[in-house]
């Protein structure tokens, strides 16, 4: 581990109630030097994908041994295990419920291992059922973040949970077909296409080759917002190397009633 430890937390807690202070409490009880970093408590409420796709898109750029605690939980307290995902350079604590598709996703070339949370000796005394996060999954995160052997905090297993993600599509008549997933705080719609993806039609990626379309119209795909000088939608790479949608100074997903799932094609050619 780092000498200061560093623990991440991603929630759809919010900022109103007294939910996140009182997790980074019980961590600091445990581990008083950690570092506690928070990635978003903003995830739209229930909304595991999102979350999924939140922290698929943000923990690498964390040093290795961070320790990611990943809470989206409508079914606390029922039958679904808390677990700890062990990657070659990160781990992750949450709920098995679909939250750590993305990082499957991305680390099924790599080692990784998902261990059912089951040491109870590790968690707080549970007062209730409906805080998780304060009663196993920030104390599991602080007695790993002092050095406690990952495999000591449970069973491995194998039938963890998935749940699908829309990937894009290159088509016959090389059409990449894909999809807007998420939306950030300025409201750009944010899609499933990458430069990994745009590289199928065109190895330099470069942005004068290619035609965005959305609704069936064309729109310009530019290097930066400021490009765009009125309020029309545009594309760009943002910098998560994803294509999305944007309005410059303004909120694209409200002014084009842009949503989840909303199909965006790339092909070659203006």
């Amino acid at each position: 581990m780092l000498e200061r430890p560093i623990i991440t937390l991603t929630t759809d807690y919010g900022l109103k109630d007294s939910f996140v202070g009182m997790m980074k409490g019980v961590i600091l009880g445990i581990s008083p030097h950690a570092k506690i970093i928070d990635i978003t408590h903003r995830i739209e409420r229930h909304n595991i994908y999102e979350a999924s796709q939140v922290i698929g898109m943000s923990y690498k750029y964390f040093p290795p041994t961070t320790i990611h605690i990943v809470i989206v939980d409508p079914g606390v307290g029922g039958a679904r295990r808390p677990v700890l995902v062990i990657t070659e350079n990160h781990y992750f604590i949450g709920p098995d419920n679909g939250l750590f598709t993305m990082i499957f996703e991305k680390e099924h070339n790599s080692f990784f291992k998902v261990l059912h949370l089951s040491s109870s000796h590790y968690f707080r005394h549970i007062t209730g059922t409906t805080f998780h996060g304060r009663d196993i999954f920030a104390p599991a995160a602080a007695w790993l973040s002092k050095g406690v052997d990952s495999y000591k905090f449970g069973e491995e297993i194998h039938d963890y949970l998935k749940i699908p993600l829309a990937k894009p599509v290159l088509s016959s008549e090389n059409i990449i077909n894909g999809e807007v997933i998420c939306f950030d705080h300025f409201g750009n719609a944010i899609t499933n296409i990458t430069i990994d993806t745009l590289s199928q039609l065109d190895p330099g990626v470069s942005k004068d080759k290619f035609r965005i379309m959305y609704h069936d119209k064309g729109l310009p795909f530019v290097n930066c917002y400021a490009e765009i000088a009125d309020q029309s939608l545009a594309a760009t790479i943002n910098g998560f190397g994803h294509v999305e949608l944007f309005v410059n100074k303004n909120d694209a997903a409200q002014i084009f009633n842009i949503k989840i799932g909303d199909t965006i094609s790339v092909m070659l050619g203006n």
